[in-house]
């Protein structure tokens, strides 16, 4: 079976993908000091709890933070026998290699968005994906991450908005009932949640004015359900995007690997 890793700023989800299905999926804290011998106490217990016995074959891995990637890189050789593929290392191959300014180097996960909606929509697409950022994906007509915008994110804005301000609280995003709040917490919730509403729909309008052809604007992240609600933002929500287009990726390597060998 093959386990995916996708490790962001504040979460890492796990998930099994047993050939037809994920399996099974789990949610974690991303924490750098974390060992590998933690990582396979949680795995192993939540796998003895939910009854899924895999016996894990392959391992691949997408990290917006590199230190975490090592005792990842530990679990794997310690613990499944195997080495895994890190996406954006010059061993993991994509698809199509994307097309930005030289030296740069995109996240891995935007990458693996980049993938999941080629695979699935085709290109043409812009993938907003709700995390610890904001970011807006750039897939081109053959698949290729052409580059893309960077906001901050809702739960970021909401925390800097407290720590700046000392008499305001920290709130928890949600859709208010009308525009005009009338006590604080309603104003901040109704300035986050329009203000975002706002801010996906002129960045999207800006990239399909720029890019000057149809574009499928495809949401994904925690937050995209709720968003989605209030307004036609996305032509879909897909909540398992990064986690396709790492199993996509790893079946490319594993099919290339195949052919060399042949």
């Amino acid at each position: 079976m093959l386990l995916t890793i996708d490790c962001g700023n504040t979460n890492t989800i796990f998930a099994i993908w047993d050939g037809t299905e994920f399996v099974a999926t789990w949610r974690t804290s991303t924490e750098v000091t974390r060992t590998a011998d933690q990582y396979f106490v949680w795995l192993s217990s939540l796998m003895d709890l939910t009854g899924i016995y895999a016996d894990i074959s392959d391992v691949i891995i997408s990290s917006t933070v590199p230190r975490v990637v090592f005792n990842l890189r530990v679990l794997c050789d310690r613990y499944f026998n195997c080495r895994p593929l890190v996406v954006g290392k010059p061993e993991c191959l994509l698809p199509v290699a994307p097309r930005v300014e030289a030296g740069v180097k995109p996240g891995p996960d935007r990458l693996a968005n980049a993938v999941s909606a080629f695979d699935r929509h085709g290109g043409d697409v812009v993938v907003v994906d709700f995390g610890t950022a904001t970011n807006f994906d750039v897939v081109a007509e053959d698949g290729a991450y052409v580059g893309g915008v960077i906001a901050p994110g809702v739960n970021l804005s909401l925390q800097a908005l407290h720590q700046g301000a000392a008499a305001l609280p920290h709130v928890d995003i949600s859709q208010p009932e009308t525009v005009i709040g009338t006590n604080t917490v309603a104003c901040i919730q109704s300035g986050v949640f329009w203000g975002y509403i706002g801010l996906v729909e002129g960045i999207t309008a800006r990239i399909k004015a720029e890019y000057g052809r149809p574009m499928t604007v495809i949401g994904t992240g925690g937050l995209a359900p709720l968003f989605a609600q209030a307004e036609s933002l996305f032509d879909k929500v897909e909540d398992d995007l990064t986690l396709h287009g790492l199993r996509v990726i790893h079946d490319y390597n594993k099919a290339n690997k195949m052919q060399e060998q042949a």
